[in-house]
């Protein structure tokens, strides 16, 4: 479960709604009460639905869910309804509308990608990074986890991941093994990753012997390539492509028998839409 701070849905909140709802006060039908459903318009995976819930429930409305995220629904499907002040109806309305069809986009892109890894690669995993859209990160965590990904770092502090940047300040650049030799001294706990930008530096980062070694960018020639070498070299080590996976490339990739991609696409989905009805009660 995704933990959602008190603060992080006041802001949601106040993104939108600081001063009211202009239009009911000014119809005089704020102490109205009334209902309000959330209907995904096409089948898919969903995501946002225990957000949605807590922002609604923070307007003071009775809320209902349907469905959790991570389930798989059908077409016309209602995910929530809220009961209450038609005041706090139209105040959560958009916010709640705008989570639930973005975050719905995200986990469906996210499960056509793994739908069609799973053909090639059943064991597989595509992991998300974190060049999410900033200020989305908790939302998108939810996002790809309920399509069946996993999040590849939530951020630099969390696991060990060597870049030519990182090695651009270091007095011998190309020299992998010192570097992943000092790394396993001071991250003992850790898992190594180093990418490589091409075939040279792969080779060069597989005689260091880490645990990962991240392609970035990689020909599906030279992915070919370099997997003939590599169990040869560091037979422990394994693979990871990233750079360019998206759910147009995602079949070709996974024919190399790679088992575990590196995206930021889903970030990127199309929204869902989401059909809001609001009535009188």
């Amino acid at each position: 479960m995704i933990y959602y701070p008190s603060a992080f849905l006041d802001n949601l909140l106040m993104d939108d709604i600081q001063y009211g709802d202009l239009t009911s006060r000014a119809l005089n039908i704020e102490n109205q009460l009334g209902t309000m459903t959330f209907t995904r318009r096409e089948a898919g995976t969903v995501s946002g639905i225990e957000l949605a819930r807590q922002l609604l429930q923070k307007l003071g409305l009775i809320v209902t869910t349907y469905h959790h995220d991570g389930d798989i629904v059908n077409a016309g499907d209602c995910l929530i309804q809220a009961e209450g002040r038609a005041d706090a109806l139209h105040q959560g309305w958009k916010v709640v509308q705008n989570v639930l069809e973005w975050s719905c986009g995200v986990s469906e892109y996210m499960a056509k990608m793994r739908e069609i890894y799973h053909r090639y690669q059943p064991e597989g995993h595509i992991a998300c990074t974190r060049k999410n859209i900033p200020g989305t990160k908790l939302i998108a965590t939810q996002a790809i986890l309920a399509g069946g990904g996993i999040i590849h770092r939530q951020g630099c502090s969390e696991t060990i991941l060597l870049f030519a940047n990182h090695r651009h300040f270091l007095a011998e650049p190309d020299n992998w093994v010192q570097h992943v030799n000092q790394l396993r001294k001071a991250a003992p706990e850790k898992c190594i990753v180093v990418e490589a930008d091409n075939l040279k530096e792969a080779r060069a980062a597989l005689k260091a012997q880490p645990d990962i070694v991240q392609l970035d960018k990689f020909s599906i020639e030279d992915i070919y390539q370099l997997q003939q070498e590599a169990f040869e070299i560091a037979p422990h080590c394994r693979l990871s492509l990233a750079g360019g996976i998206n759910l147009d490339t995602i079949e070709k990739f996974a024919k190399t028998g790679i088992t575990l991609m590196v995206t930021s696409a889903p970030y990127y989905a199309q929204p869902t839409d989401i059909k809001v009805q609001l009535n009188r009660k």
